[in-house]
């Protein structure tokens, strides 16, 4: 039986547009990502994920402690819920939620927030100055890991922090040490120009992606190892997190960071097929039907307009991925409430059946679904609610 016979068997009860989760293929790329990972610990990326029961079922594996969130809210929620050691990697400027954290000693002590200058600081001081008996801030400094050469003239990486070498670090590390209700407990520098750019490419440009990638590392390893010596002179650093799923077997080999985060690489969406490291499993898929047949070899099917962030572009659309064969009309792309299919795949294919899609991206898949049905061989063994299933959308 083949993978779509599998899973239009599993489902045949459900109507689409509906998504779902192939345990063992989750199985297989968490315990590819552990292997990777080198003993060191992984912290799972939440916004990766987006279901509370996928979090913990991935937390019970071995290799991964720790959860990192993408906004306070969220962090909040989680833990309220019992998730322990919730790291938001993104700093927050939500006044309510920082006077939630203040006021909540489990809270307090479970999570910790992101900073990279002393406005931050300045902001959480501001939204807690009314709470009675406000507890300590749990504080990470963000820094920067994008690769910059050629005198400035080049640089790949995202931009975010504004802190980039050991004497900025250093300062800003002994400005929070100071600080009364604060306190620094971890570093994070995310080299996205090696995690998320996926390396298995061909002609020039994957040749300048692999010359620039390994030309970062060399960098990095020093400058963060510098950045980690002098921020622990001011400081006893709980942690230092690094990395992504698509760098885990080169982030761990640095001895200055302690954990990696990840979690694209449960799901294994489409972006994730092209790193020469790594092979993953597609885990989570979503199902559209097909409603009409404006020609032989071509389809359309309700919906699928679900573009992933980041620069706009063909690689940030859901991929047709069972049957094989199909393709997107290029004046119409992925429509929002319904999108041609063509190919010859698509003679083969009826009113009601089912095409098959990856999303480009990991989580926001689950901004589309309420559920993830849960699937273990030919059987849906559960259903599971997304993030947008219990009501709640963070971004």
């Amino acid at each position: 039986m083949d993978e779509r016979q599998r899973y239009d068997r599993a489902t045949a009860e459900l109507d689409p547009p509906f998504a779902i989760l192939d345990l063992a293929a989750l199985r297989d790329n968490a315990a590819s990502m552990a292997r990777r990972a080198g003993g060191k610990a992984i912290r799972v990326a939440s916004k990766s994920v987006r279901s509370r029961a996928v979090l913990r079922s991935v937390l019970r594996m071995d290799g991964f402690a720790g959860v990192m969130a993408f906004t306070l809210p969220e962090a909040l929620w989680l833990a309220a819920d019992g998730f322990t050691d919730i790291l938001v990697a993104y700093p927050t400027a939500d006044r309510q939620a920082l006077a939630r954290l203040a006021g909540d000693a489990r809270a307090a002590r479970e999570i910790t927030v992101m900073a990279d200058c002393s406005e931050h600081l300045d902001l959480i001081d501001e939204a807690t100055a009314g709470v009675p008996s406000r507890h300590e801030i749990r504080i990470c400094l963000d820094i920067d890991a994008a690769f910059v050469a050629l005198a400035g003239r080049m640089r790949a990486g995202v931009l975010r922090s504004p802190v980039r070498d050991p004497h900025q670090a250093a300062d800003l590390a002994a400005v929070v040490a100071k600080r009364p209700g604060f306190r620094l407990v971890g570093l994070m520098a995310y080299e996205a120009q090696i995690a998320g750019v996926g390396d298995r490419v061909p002609g020039p440009y994957g040749r300048a992606v692999r010359w620039m990638q390994a030309r970062s590392q060399r960098e990095l390893i020093v400058r963060r190892g510098r950045i980690v010596e002098a921020v622990r002179q001011v400081a006893d650093l709980e942690f230092v997190n690094g990395g992504g799923t698509g760098s885990l077997e080169k982030t761990t080999r640095e001895k200055a960071v302690t954990e990696i985060a990840a979690g694209s690489g449960f799901y294994h969406p489409r972006l994730f097929d092209f790193y020469r490291g790594f092979t993953g499993r597609p885990a989570a898929l979503f199902a559209l039907p097909v409603v009409r047949r404006p020609a032989p070899e071509v389809v359309t099917v309700l919906g699928g307009g679900y573009h992933a962030s980041g620069s706009p572009g063909a690689s940030r659309l859901p991929q047709p991925y069972l049957p094989a064969g199909l393709r997107y009309d290029e004046r119409e792309g992925a429509g929002e409430v319904q999108t041609p299919l063509l190919g010859r795949a698509a003679h083969e294919l009826r009113i009601g059946d089912r095409v098959w899609f990856r999303h480009a991206k990991a989580g926001e898949l689950c901004e589309r679904f309420d559920a993830l049905h849960l699937i273990e061989g030919d059987q849906m063994v559960e259903t599971v609610p997304t993030y947008r299933g219990e009501g709640k959308t963070f971004l």
